[in-house]
């Protein structure tokens, strides 16, 4: 083992990319394990790898650990991404979950059936806008600084950037009423690690396609 983490997950983006983004920002390496059948997920939960039986499955610092959020807390504390003191990691809880409810609804897309597709893309356009995104815009403008809580880079500051460009894919002019979340974008993309994250050949993954979500079905079939 060299030391690395190591994540156990499907080859995409799912609930593993919040993680492979957190530890990417942190200039973290990883390594992964990709589950392709049913099979190698029955083998972790019989073998007591997966405490609630789910995936995502990092193991870290002598540690296997499950549930997302969790697993990027850990992330976060160990990183110094998460704050100077209780005010602050409250601050960062409340719009890492803010962010959170807008990814889950990406997330699900993909799953979503043929005639709800177009339903469901207006529904991502319009929490973006109406409901995610102005909150992250006034705070920007408000304190006047770089990132979102303490003027120090957090892990809000990695789950709003992952979220901005999640529905831009979606959505290619979302931004257009947000010019703080514009220069905000063009800040987190020149950040280092962000920027090595960005670039072709990095663990970042695709949008999921049809051979993701056929994947998704076979391995957690029930």
């Amino acid at each position: 083992m060299s030391g690395k983490p190591r994540l156990t997950y499907l080859n995409g983006r799912g609930r593993m990319e919040p993680i492979r983004w957190l530890l990417a920002a942190a200039g973290v390496e990883f390594e992964e394990v990709y589950l392709e059948t049913k099979e190698q997920y029955d083998k972790l939960i019989k073998d007591g790898f997966l405490l609630f039986q789910q995936v995502p499955l990092v193991e870290i610092d002598g540690m296997k650990m499950v549930q997302t959020r969790a697993i990027m807390s850990y992330i976060a504390g160990k990183y110094n991404l998460y704050g100077k003191d209780l005010k602050e990691r409250a601050l960062i809880d409340m719009y890492v979950e803010g962010i959170s409810d807008l990814m889950q609804m990406i997330l699900m897309f993909p799953f979503s059936p043929p005639d709800a597709k177009e339903k469901n893309l207006e529904s991502i356009k319009e929490r973006a806008t109406n409901r995610y995104f102005p909150v992250f815009e006034k705070v920007l403008k408000q304190h006047g600084q770089d990132f979102l809580v303490g003027n120090k880079f957090s892990w809000a500051d990695v789950q709003l950037m992952e979220a901005i460009l999640a529905v831009e894919e979606k959505v290619p002019d979302v931004l257009s009423g947000f010019p703080q979340l514009q220069v905000f974008k063009t800040k987190m993309s020149n950040m280092p690690t962000i920027k090595k994250f960005l670039q072709p050949g990095s663990p970042r993954k695709p949008p999921p396609d049809a051979h993701y979500v056929e994947t998704v079905l076979k391995v957690f079939k029930k």
